[in-house]
């Protein structure tokens, strides 16, 4: 059997261009939260680090507002997306590194902003992730991750965790509120400000971009169907399948 990294790989390997012509990655209330976080916060020469950029979206967002952005990424083909996209922008101040989140290949305190973008929930490391990202941050530095929330209610949470997990095999977990509160602190970050949106789900166009096979398309339907009323109600589904998830922004600084 393959591993949870090559898993990963596998599957949004292949689907790069997918993501990046993705209306829910492409735009959305928390990128432009983000953008004006940033314009606020940090240096007009600052540098970043994009950790788990995926298509890119987070960096070409921030690119405007910052000197250097690091995109990294343990997907080649990934990188090769976000390369060329940044290109054709005219952004030639971002650019990528192949790596994981948990071992980040930089010196300490090397970056003004380290950022994350619906990433997280695929790491199996998160907490040794959040102390990297924590250590090449600049005393004082800031963080923005921004991530597919997890819901407080167990029953609810169960039911978002299995549909995640049966669309994409590469999912490990969407974390609460109250998780990453405990999560960011224990990573030695402070002052951490939320925010929160929520993102209506078209279900066609979800499991297709992850081509979610015949079988596992139809066992999410059933979890849905079969969910009680408080599931219902909460994840608002419908009767195609469209749901809503709410999507969370964490800005925090690290602690000096």
């Amino acid at each position: 059997m393959p591993t949870h990294l090559q898993t990963n790989l596998d599957q949004y390997g292949s689907q790069a261009q997918a993501y990046l012509d993705s209306p829910v990655h492409a735009q959305g209330p928390d990128l432009a939260k983000a953008q004006a976080l940033v314009a606020q916060s940090i240096p007009a020469r600052g540098q970043a680090l994009d950790v788990g950029c995926g298509a890119g979206h987070l960096s070409f967002a921030l690119a405007p507002h910052l000197a250097r952005i690091v995109a990294l990424d343990p997907s080649p083909q990934m990188l090769a997306t976000v390369q060329q996209a940044a290109l054709a922008r005219g952004l030639r101040h971002i650019e990528t590194v192949p790596s994981s989140a948990e071992r980040l290949p930089f010196p300490d305190a090397t970056f003004d902003l380290v950022c994350s973008r619906y990433s997280a929930h695929h790491w199996t490391q998160l907490a040794p992730a959040l102390k990297e990202m924590r250590r090449v941050l600049k005393p004082g530095g800031r963080l923005l991750l921004i991530d597919v929330q997890g819901e407080e209610d167990a029953l609810v949470d169960s039911h978002l965790q299995a549909i995640e997990l049966l669309r994409d095999r590469s999912h490990v977990r969407n974390r609460a509120v109250s998780q990453w509160g405990t999560l960011l602190a224990d990573a030695g970050f402070i002052d951490i400000d939320h925010d929160s949106w929520p993102v209506h789900i078209d279900y066609s166009s979800w499991v297709a971009r992850m081509r979610t096979p015949a079988s596992r398309v139809a066992m999410i339907r059933e979890v849905q169907t079969d969910a009680p009323q408080e599931v219902q109600e909460a994840l608002a589904i419908e009767r195609d399948g469209s749901f809503t998830f709410t999507t969370g922004l964490f800005w925090a600084r690290a602690d000096v």
